[in-house]
């Protein structure tokens, strides 16, 4: 006979149920009376599918709303940037004193040079006469609050939310239909120019920078003028990637 001492005592009716049911006064208690239902995750699928649609209402108007306005602005032909016909012409800046500014230049930059035609690029903080140039032709003082400002055979494309527009709605290559296509050295990812280094710009060589020319005149005597070549920075553009 085994040890009555390590016998398990079996549980009668009354002990199991005390057990197993569960008090009114004590709801933490483990119950066995009614079936424990798992909680049914919600299905919301008329919810979604109205928040989809309208989603899908907002992208279309947005569309429908830039196609109605986002179509080209010619300019008059007296407005047009100089030398503009046939290029695709970019004034904008180097400096990075505005960040906004430099990042909006920058970005548009890299989308124009994706549809691989030749940039005319004109920078603003490298020679005055661009700004001049930008202010004849949308206004004076319109300068630095619109730059970049992208020009496509004459006609204003806009700043950098036009041409991001443009580009992701498919209808910026349309646009640069009509400009010159670029060099196929570019095309194969040669972009850094070996004379300027992709500034654009060279140092006079007639003043070596300084903007000044000495002339010499009767009695031998000498007198300096202001260099008629350069720019108010003693630079020219580059005679290689530039026209």
């Amino acid at each position: 006979m085994g040890n009555p001492s390590n016998s398990i005592p079996m549980s009668s009716p009354t002990s199991k149920k005390a057990m197993t049911e569960l008090s009114p006064v004590h709801p933490t208690l483990l119950r066995q009376c009614s079936p424990v239902r798992t909680q049914e995750i919600p299905k919301f699928p008329g919810i979604v599918k109205k928040r989809i649609a309208a989603f899908q209402e907002k992208i279309d108007a947005r569309r429908a709303s830039f196609k109605s306005t986002a179509s080209f602005k010619v300019s008059p032909l007296e407005k047009c940037p100089p030398d503009g016909k046939g290029k695709l012409v970019l004034y904008f800046t180097s400096l990075r004193g505005v960040r906004k500014t430099h990042e909006d230049c920058w970005n548009v930059r890299v989308i124009l040079q994706s549809y691989g035609v030749r940039i005319d690029e004109r920078d603003l903080s490298m020679h005055g006469g661009f700004r001049d140039e930008l202010n004849g032709i949308l206004g004076h003082g319109s300068s630095g609050s619109r730059l970049p400002s992208v020009f496509a055979n004459g006609r204003y494309l806009g700043g950098a939310e036009e041409v991001m527009q443009m580009h992701e709605g498919g209808e910026l290559r349309k646009a640069l239909e009509d400009c010159e296509a670029a060099p196929l050295a570019n095309l194969c990812g040669g972009l850094v120019c070996e004379v300027c280094g992709d500034f654009k710009f060279i140092l006079c060589e007639a003043c070596s920078g300084s903007c000044k020319v000495l002339l010499e005149e009767y009695d031998d005597v000498g007198v300096f003028r202001r260099c008629t070549v350069c720019n108010e920075n003693g630079l020219v553009r580059c005679p290689v990637c530039c026209y």
